[in-house]
């Protein structure tokens, strides 16, 4: 048996279905959530200048190019496509 077969034997909790993963996050994006700096941190995520702005929608769909699932088609545009 080669060593990647190895790892994978012993670490069933990484990859695809990584339980403990899931179970910490949705535990802090709720401690988050009931700590009251969502709004705060919402506008700090704000671009600051136009210029920061148009880099974040290029990024915004550079990414969507790439990807393979379904989207709502808002985005930092405050569009919905269509």
């Amino acid at each position: 048996m080669n060593k990647h077969a190895d790892d994978q034997k012993l670490d069933k909790e990484h990859g695809e279905g990584n339980y403990k993963a899931t179970e910490d996050y949705n535990r802090r994006t709720k401690e988050f959530i009931g700590s009251g700096k969502v709004e705060d941190a919402a506008q700090k995520a704000k671009p600051q200048s136009a210029e920061e702005k148009a880099g974040m929608i290029e990024a915004e769909e550079k990414g969507k190019a790439r990807s393979k699932g379904e989207d709502s088609g808002k985005g930092m545009g405050g569009k919905t496509g269509g």
